[in-house]
């Protein structure tokens, strides 16, 4: 299932800075641009700009991005979910991860995280989708923020919620390793009940084995 990105942009004004929230972006158009030294959360900035620029390449990928000129200063991705990972199992078209947000410091507490997220959800076909985020404290700017893991998941529920997604219950290890650790979950209007099923499926693997 791939259908048309529809671009969309907004501005927004943090902290002086004047941002452009666009995307999907092309991969050509993420590639001219200059990645902020701030955006160190999953890689350092230029290998991180690169795996960026090979999502929006992807025929389902989608990046959302938060720029000043040719600055990035944060970004949203949106993909199939890794094959090494559970979520890729029932082999779901209607499947899709939001693998990444992130924001750089000079831009936090703006609203940034959450107008990237709208804009995303504001192009229709994402109503055809199941999106899932992994919610992982490693992930986490816990240092940079000041926040404990409880404080983190907080803000993460809160931004997730903005957009429609809701905590739901997984046997996932990698999840179930850490009680800060959670699964969001947002499904689309059109999404069919036998992808709903496919999903519940995978969510909890070991139901049937006590």
């Amino acid at each position: 299932m791939i259908h048309t990105k529809r671009y969309a942009q907004r501005k927004l004004t943090v902290c002086g800075h004047e941002l452009l929230i666009e995307g999907p972006v092309t991969p050509e158009a993420l590639a001219a641009l200059r990645f902020d030294e701030g955006l160190t959360a999953f890689r350092e900035p230029a290998e991180q700009h690169r795996a960026l620029v090979e999502i929006a390449g992807l025929p389902e990928g989608r990046i959302i991005i938060a720029r000043e000129d040719d600055l990035v200063l944060a970004y949203v991705t949106f993909l199939h979910p890794d094959p090494m990972e559970r979520w890729s199992e029932a082999k779901l078209d209607d499947l899709l991860e939001l693998g990444a947000i992130e924001v750089s410091p000079r831009v936090r507490s703006g609203g940034v995280g959450k107008a990237m997220l709208e804009l995303a959800f504001s192009d229709d076909a994402m109503e055809d989708y199941i999106v899932i985020s992994t919610e992982y404290y490693w992930h986490w700017d816990l240092k940079g923020t000041g926040l404990d893991v409880w404080q983190y998941r907080k803000v993460m529920e809160k931004l997730m919620g903005s957009v429609g997604m809701l905590w739901m219950a997984t046997d996932d290890p990698e999840i179930c390793s850490h009680p800060a650790n959670c699964l969001m979950v947002r499904i689309g209007k059109r999404v069919k009940p036998e992808s709903i099923a496919a999903f519940d499926e995978i969510r909890f693997r070991y139901r049937h084995m006590y």
